[in-house]
């Protein structure tokens, strides 16, 4: 474990791009309304249409700026619901830790999964319909993924905060 973590931190501490106080205004701005004109991006961050322009398109070629998505509402199409799972392994092998990734991904009431350190293996975050719409998932999806031992639910009552914003400070 000490060599994903070794990883994890030398990653992080490379993939920082240093970002100026109109970067940061850029993207922050970008977080809350994908859609906004230039023009009126420009206008916000206090900068030229062209330079506006110049510095999105640098963050987007710097992978800074993942991609621009439509965020739809979870209860407006009918997916009530969040679970949150823990899965646990049979063995923290590698190639059971492929072969678990490659099939969660093909799970589409999967929005999120996580490696994990502690008493799991992965943390997952479900949506669903309802409860009978749950236990289908949880007895024809999550517990034939390759390599489950244990499956440990959470629900969430209700969402207190969610945001898709990163803190840029």
């Amino acid at each position: 474990m000490w060599h994903i973590l070794r990883t994890l931190l030398i990653y992080f501490a490379d993939s920082a791009m240093t970002l100026d106080r109109y970067d940061r205004l850029i993207l922050k701005e970008l977080q809350k309304d994908g859609r906004i004109s230039n023009v009126q991006l420009a206008a916000t961050v206090n900068l030229s249409e062209s330079a506006c322009l110049r510095r999105v398109r640098a963050l987007e070629s710097e992978g800074l700026i993942d991609r621009y998505v439509a965020l739809l509402s979870q209860k407006a199409v009918g997916l009530t619901g969040t679970v949150f799972v823990h899965i646990a392994l049979r063995r923290e092998e590698q190639s059971e830790l492929a072969a678990f990734e490659e099939a969660v991904r093909d799970l589409p009431e999967v929005m999120e999964c996580y490696l994990m350190t502690g008493e799991f293996d992965y943390l997952l975050r479900v949506v669903v319909s309802d409860m009978a719409d749950f236990e289908r998932l949880h007895n024809e999806g999550l517990t034939r993924l390759p390599g489950v031992s244990r499956v440990n639910s959470s629900v969430a009552i209700r969402t207190v905060t969610k945001t898709t914003e990163l803190p840029l400070g």
